[in-house]
């Protein structure tokens, strides 16, 4: 497996040989270049540092603090964290920098390294491509004994952050404690262990049951919030007469809901259910990546604003939002940006905004639901393999065979049809491409797919 660098991280499999997995020699090397970035780019040296609960992140971030330090970069190290704690605990520190251990969904053999600028943000693609050619080069000196970095450890970022959200002028823990939910949360054996039981409690959510709660970084099913990986937690809510059941991915940025039948709501509608209570307060802009639903399209009319696509990846949706000076956005994924609150995908302050929808709502969170327009999305993909596949080509062509349709290439290959969508992408994250689809029935988004694979001829 060759390590993936992109916007979303440098990113691999453990063990093997060094630049074809993340080794700790790679892991070395890609934290010096980026120290090298930090001191020059940022002019300062001062980095927050977390990780998530997989196997491997111990190991991991030994390397990488122990890298930093002897580059003269003070280190506070968060310990077991999430990302969007990490992302906002750069701010509080007054950092130059962040780097977030972590490789979200992906399975337990991954790891990555998410960096971070002093707003604690996702570096720009130029500012990670030359940490690239750094790294590349090995083109970075580490300090003599007398100037070595300080570090120091801190366990209460997790609570700043809970208590950021109880203080968010949009989230009322008084009316979600007055419905006395039962929850179930899927932990998925990583940090959401630790952030989101206690997120309920101080929302006033007593009844809470968690499953995978063992911080063992073995994950108990594959860590992608997607309903076939979920019918544990749908179980359970079953099982308890819950309310609803929450799943997050092991670094807390994704979040989705099980209904009170055991069914998901819906990864795409975590994002379209806060907004449309976000728009309700305050109106504004509203952006979401081109693989995400139309819903979020027409619940942004619906209240007399405008919706706009960016490229997929968080970089790219925060780019747009802050164009637009956008007031919610996010990805389909179960991504919730919310700008007032910091620049970054945030499960736990979504988990906040969606409570307070569900409870002011009154219903079941099944006719919560229904107030939304429906779609149905697919989500389908082409193994890469040893990436001898040539996508850009194999987009031209679709292109061409769709000429008569709009089409949108800022990021891969976007067809409109007038009963549904389809977007063609290179992964930013594994070696495949992602095809997504979209129409009013499951049929219609199916045959959409089986179209596409069926010319694509892969």
């Amino acid at each position: 497996m060759s390590l993936i660098k992109s916007i979303s991280g440098i990113r691999g499999t453990i063990g093997g040989k060094p630049g074809d997995n993340l080794t700790p020699v790679d892991i070395v090397k890609f934290t010096a270049a980026y120290g090298k970035w930090l001191k020059e780019k940022q002019q300062g040296n001062k980095v927050v540092l977390g990780r998530d609960g997989r196997m491997s992140s111990s190991i991991v971030s030994q390397l990488a603090i122990n890298t930093l330090l002897p580059m003269g970069i003070d280190v506070v190290d968060a310990g077991l964290s999430t990302t969007p704690t990490v992302e906002m605990a750069v701010v509080w520190e007054k950092a130059d920098g962040g780097i977030i251990l972590t490789a979200s969904h992906n399975p337990k053999e991954w790891n990555a390294l998410k960096l971070l600028n002093n707003k604690g943000e996702f570096i720009s693609a130029e500012d990670g491509q030359y940490i690239l050619e750094i790294a590349a080069k090995e083109d970075f000196l580490f300090n003599t004994v007398d100037t070595l970095g300080k570090y120091a450890s801190n366990n209460t970022f997790i609570e700043q952050h809970i208590n950021a959200i109880l203080n968010y002028q949009w989230v009322d823990a008084k009316i979600i404690a007055e419905k006395n939910f039962t929850v179930v949360v899927d932990a998925i054996n990583s940090t959401g262990a630790i952030s989101v039981p206690q997120l309920l409690k101080k929302l006033g959510v007593k009844n809470i049951i968690v499953i995978n709660e063992n911080i063992t970084g073995d994950f108990a099913h594959n860590p992608e919030p997607l309903a076939e990986h979920l019918t544990q937690l749908s179980k359970a809510v079953v099982d308890n007469k819950a309310d609803l059941g929450i799943a997050i991915d092991p670094d807390v940025d994704r979040l989705c809901f099980v209904n009170e039948t055991g069914e998901l709501f819906g990864e795409e509608y975590t994002l379209v259910a806060i907004a449309d209570y976000i728009l309700s307060q305050k109106k504004g802009a509203t952006v979401s990546n081109l693989s995400s639903t139309r819903a979020l399209k027409d619940v942004s009319e619906k209240h007399g604003c405008d919706y706009y696509a960016s490229a997929v990846g968080e970089v790219n949706v925060v780019k747009k939002m802050k164009e637009l000076n956008a007031v919610i956005g996010g990805e389909g994924n179960g991504g919730i940006i919310v700008p007032d609150f910091h620049y970054g995908r945030d499960a736990l302050i979504g988990i906040g905004l969606f409570l307070t929808a569900l409870a002011q709502h009154g219903g079941s969170i099944s006719a919560f639901k229904k107030q939304f327009p429906q779609y149905e999305m697919l989500k389908s993909k082409i193994e890469l393999g040893n990436n001898s596949i040539d996508i850009k080509s194999l987009l031209g062509k679709m292109a061409l065979e769709f000429i008569d349709y709009p089409l949108n290439r800022e990021d891969g290959l976007k067809i409109d049809f007038p009963d549904g969508w389809v977007h063609l992408r290179s992964s930013n994250t594994e070696p495949i491409m992602r095809i997504y689809a979209e129409g009013g029935t499951k049929e219609i988004a199916n045959a959409l797919v089986s179209k596409i694979i069926l010319l694509l001829g892969v």
